[in-house]
C-alpha cells in the first residue's frame, strides 16, 4: 500500500483532508479545505482507500527518521540514542539522556497519530451513506474504530493528557480543545476495541490480500494490552488467555510460536504464525529524499538507521554482508551482558567490536558507539532495494507491533506472575529457545520480557508501566513525576486550550 501522507499539527490536521489510492503511485491531493469530502466516499472503492489510509499511520512505529521504535529504544537502558553526534536528532538524542523538553520533543509524536484519529473520525461519518455491502461496511467500521483506538492508546500512554476528539470538527472548534482525562481516554479505548471485536474476521486467510489487516484476534491482543496498562488485570489476563490458548499450542486465532527465535526476523517471513498485529513495509514504494520527513515514504527505516556506519569486510571474511547504516540504537554493555548466554544472542545483538578483533569486518563508530548493534533489524546487502528511489528509504522488513511471546509475557505479568498457567507462558517462551523452566515471578517475566523482547521498543513502557523507571534510568537522569510521560510539543500550546504536562514548564 503506497500513500501520500503530510505531516501537520493537531491544528492543520483540522483543515486538511487528504485523499489516498492503495497503488503504486502516490495520489497528492492539493489541500483546498474539507469541502473536498463532498465528493468522496461515493463508493467501496472509494472507502476503502479512506480504510487504507487510515491504516498508513500505523508505519509511524518503523517508518521515517521519527519512529516509535528507535526512539522508545533510545529512552531506555538498554540502547543509547547513537548516531553520528550529539546533534543527530536533538529528539532522539534529549529522550536518550532526559533532557527532552517541550523544544525538543518531535512534534510528530502528537501529529501524526492525531492524523490517523482525525482520517478515522472522516471515515466513521461518512460510511454509514456509503452505498455498498453491509458486511463490508461494517468490517471497514470496525477496523476503523479499532486502528482509532490503538492511535489514541499511543497517544495517552507517551502523553497521558491528551485532546479526545471523536468527530470531525471545525477549525475554529480546535483552539479552544480541552484535554481529556485518561481515564477518559481509556474508556474511549475500550468502547472501540469492543465496539470493534464482533464484525472483524477470527484471523486474516487471505495475506496475499489483506495481510496487515486488523483480525479478531489482533483486536482482542490489544485490548488485553490496553486493560494491562489500566490496570485492569482481571479484563486483561481473560482477554489474553484467548488470544494465547495453551501455551506452546496454537490458539483459536491460529497464532502459534515459531519453533525457531531467529525464523522471527528472517525479513521475507511475513505475516506468520507469532504475528498478531504486523506492520507492513515494502521496497517498491520508489521514494526518495523529497519523501523523507513527510510519512510518504513506505520503507522500514529502522533498518538503516541501526546498522553500523561503513560497514565493510574483506573478501575472505565469514561475516555476514550487512548494509551500512547511520549508528543509532547502539547496544548498551548491560544489555549485551544480559544476553550474552542467552540462546537469543546471536539473533538479536552483533557484536562488531569482536568481528573488527578478528579482521573479519570493519566499521566507522558512531556516537556513543560501544560495537555492539541491533541485529533483528541489520539488513544485508542482498535485502538492499534494486528499485527507484533512496534505496535507505526502500527496505522491506515489517515489524511486530504485538506478537505471540509478547501476549504470553503480558498474560503471565496480568495473572499476578503466579499460577500454573503463568507458569506455563513463561515456560513455553523459554522453551522455545531451549531454556529450562524458573520460578514464575514478576522479576522473572520482566527479565524474560527484556531478552525475548529486545530491541522492539516495549522495555521503556515495561519500565515504566511496572514503577521501575526511576531507579532502572537514574543514571539516564530520568526525573520521577516528570519523564513517565513525555511533554507535549510546544507549538500544540500556542493558541489553544491545552495545557503542558507536569514539570516541563
Amino acid at each position: 500500500m503506497k500513500l501520500k501522507n503530510i505531516k501537520f499539527s493537531l491544528i492543520a490536521s483540522v483543515v486538511l483532508f487528504t485523499a489516498t489510492s492503495c497503488s503504486e503511485e502516490f495520489l497528492n491531493v492539493e489541500p483546498k479545505g474539507t469541502a473536498l469530502e463532498d465528493n468522496y466516499y461515493t463508493n467501496e472503492t472509494e472507502a476503502y482507500s479512506g480504510l487504507v489510509s487510515v491504516y498508513d499511520v500505523l508505519g509511524k512505529q518503523s517508518k521515517g527518521f521519527e519512529n516509535m521504535i528507535c526512539m522508545l529504544n533510545a529512552g531506555s537502558d538498554d540502547f543509547y540514542a547513537g548516531g553520528g553526534g550529539a546533534t543527530d536528532g536533538t529528539g532522539i538524542q534529549s529522550f536518550s539522556d532526559y533532557s527532552i523538553s517541550p523544544v525538543t520533543i518531535p512534534a510528530s509524536f502528537w501529529n501524526d497519530f492525531y492524523q490517523g484519529i482525525f482520517r478515522a473520525n472522516i471515515l466513521l461519518e461518512k460510511l454509514p451513506n456509503v452505498p455498498m455491502n453491509d458486511a463490508t461496511k461494517a468490517r471497514f467500521t470496525a477496523e476503523t474504530k479499532a486502528l482509532r483506538g490503538y492511535y489514541y492508546f499511543e497517544l495517552v500512554r507517551t502523553f497521558k493528557n491528551v485532546p479526545l476528539i471523536t468527530e470531525p470538527i471545525a477549525t475554529s472548534e480546535i483552539y479552544n480543545v480541552l484535554q481529556a482525562s485518561s481515564d477518559d481516554v481509556y474508556a474511549q479505548i475500550e468502547k472501540d476495541l469492543t465496539e470493534a471485536l464482533p464484525n472483524l474476521p477470527n484471523i486474516i486467510s487471505d495475506v496475499a490480500n489483506e495481510g496487515g489487516r486488523f483480525s479478531k484476534g489482533s483486536v482482542q491482543a490489544l485490548l488485553g494490552k490496553v486493560y494491562l496498562y489500566e490496570g485492569k488485570n482481571t479484563q486483561a489476563a481473560a482477554a489474553f488467555a484467548s488470544v494465547n490458548g495453551t501455551p506452546g499450542g496454537t490458539s483459536m486465532y491460529g497464532y502459534k510460536l515459531l519453533n525457531k527465535f531467529a525464523d522471527l526476523w528472517t525479513i521475507n517471513n511475513k505475516f506468520n504464525s507469532e504475528a498478531i498485529i504486523e506492520i507492513t513495509h515494502t521496497d517498491k514504494s520508489n521514494a526518495d529524499w523529497g519523501n523523507w520527513g513527510s510519512g510518504s515514504d513506505e520503507g522500514n527505516s529502522v533498518n538503516v538507521m541501526v546498522g553500523p556506519r561503513s560497514f565493510s569486510r574483506p573478501s575472505n571474511s565469514t561475516a555476514p554482508d550487512y548494509a551500512s547504516g547511520w549508528s543509532f540504537n547502539t547496544v548498551t554493555q548491560n544489555l549485551y551482558d544480559a544476553l550474552k548466554s542467552d540462546p537469543r544472542f546471536d539473533a538479536t545483538i552483533v557484536d562488531m567490536k569482536a568481528l573488527k578483533a578478528a579482521g573479519q569486518a570493519d566499521y566507522s563508530p558512531g556516537y556513543k558507539d560501544t560495537g555492539y548493534f541491533l541485529k533483528k533489524f541489520m539488513p544485508l546487502t542482498s535485502d538492499v532495494s534494486t528499485g527507484g528511489g533512496a534505496s535507505v528509504l526502500n527496505y522491506k522488513q515489517n515489524v511486530y507491533a504485538i506478537r505471540l511471546a509478547d501476549t504470553y509475557l503480558m498474560e503471565a505479568e496480568a495473572l499476578g506472575a503466579t499460577g500454573a498457567r503463568a507458569q506455563a507462558l513463561l515456560d513455553a517462551v523459554r522453551a522455545r529457545v531451549g531454556l529450562a523452566s524458573v520460578p514464575v515471578s514478576m522479576d522473572a517475566v520482566l527479565v524474560e520480557r527484556r531478552l525475548e523482547l529486545a530491541g522492539e521498543g516495549h522495555r521503556w513502557f515495561d519500565l515504566v508501566r511496572t514503577g521501575r523507571a526511576a531507579s532502572t534510568l537514574a543514571s539516564r537522569g530520568f526525573t520521577t513525576g516528570k519523564n513517565e510521560i513525555w511533554p507535549i510539543p510546544l507549538k500544540e500550546l500556542e493558541n489553544t486550550k491545552i495545557v503542558q504536562n507536569p514539570n516541563y514548564n
